[in-house]
């Protein structure tokens, strides 16, 4: 049996025999998720994460870009970043199936010092903070012992640490590792970055103010606009409109509140505005939405 077939044979196994299922499982930041048909795309915001597809197909969109990853790829996402995405390719028999790994940049900052002058030097960041590459041999043999240790749980809690310091080193290594680096330095592009991109995220009701973000990023206004767009593919209007609308849809699905209350709680002062940009960034309206969401949830 192929690492890649006992990848597949592992997630299947824990994610149980529901139709599509993301399961947190007992080794912490390590998820497995199984989907038996396409699904719906799934508006979120994807915080640094490692993604690997053992088989099936996915979709995601940025902004106004398409990136889509399949079976023996992964996906590295290295700041917040708001995203739609679904699979698209799946059946009953060949489901799809993927592991996904919480990235912290407070690991990947302890072994960068710890391998200082051992990794190539971190270029300049100008593309998208995510990225989709071939998962070669070693990584896959380091993600394959990681998912068997869900079965030896008196090992899990002392090897686990060890082969996520692993699965790093190889992606560090690899073509999205320049990126990767970026993570754990607190100067980086990305680092500045992040810091406004978690701003808006926890004040995605207030009116941001270009030159307040420009000097937390310690960066000129003309320099954060160009890095933050070629991160992020978006203006911070436009992100935090993102985060605004996917705020909102939670709370329509979560609440019986009604609609204005929810477009006023996340930060728009008309309920006609709010409903416009709800059904140009859904295609539906927010009410009617709500109504489909709930219906979902409860089947």
């Amino acid at each position: 049996m192929s690492d890649l077939q006992e990848l597949r044979t592992l997630v299947a196994r824990h994610t149980g025999t529901k139709r599509s299922a993301t399961v947190q499982t007992r080794i912490p930041g390590l998820v497995v998720s199984a989907a038996h048909s396409p699904t719906e795309p799934i508006h979120h915001v994807f915080e640094p994460f490692f993604v690997l597809v053992a088989q099936g197909g996915k979709h995601l969109i940025l902004g106004d870009k398409t990136y889509r990853y399949g079976s023996g790829e992964y996906l590295v996402v290295s700041v917040d970043l708001p995203t739609s995405t679904h699979v698209e390719s799946a059946t009953a028999t060949d489901p799809c199936l993927s592991v996904g790994l919480m990235l912290k940049p407070a690991a990947v900052a302890g072994l960068l010092l710890e391998i200082a002058g051992n990794v190539p030097p971190v270029a300049t960041l100008d593309r998208p903070g995510l990225g989709i590459s071939k998962a070669p041999p070693e990584l896959l043999d380091a993600v394959l012992r990681l998912l068997r240790l869900l079965d030896h749980a008196d090992d899990a809690p002392v090897l686990a640490p060890l082969i996520e310091r692993e699965i790093l080193w190889r992606l560090l290594n690899g073509p999205q590792g320049g990126m990767l680096r970026q993570i754990g330095l607190a100067d980086s592009r990305l680092a500045q970055i992040g810091r406004t991109i978690r701003w808006l995220r926890a004040h995605y009701a207030e009116t941001p103010h270009i030159e307040a973000l420009a000097t937390m990023a310690s960066m000129s206004v003309s320099a954060f606009h160009r890095h933050f767009r070629a991160i992020t593919t978006m203006t911070p209007v436009q992100y935090q409109k993102q985060v605004r609308l996917q705020e909102a849809r939670v709370r329509l699905l979560a609440r019986q509140d009604d609609v204005a209350s929810v477009g006023f709680a996340v930060g728009y002062n008309s309920p006609s505005q709010f409903s416009r940009e709800y059904l140009r960034f859904y295609g539906v309206p927010p009410g009617k939405d709500a109504t489909h969401l709930r219906g979902v949830a409860r089947t």
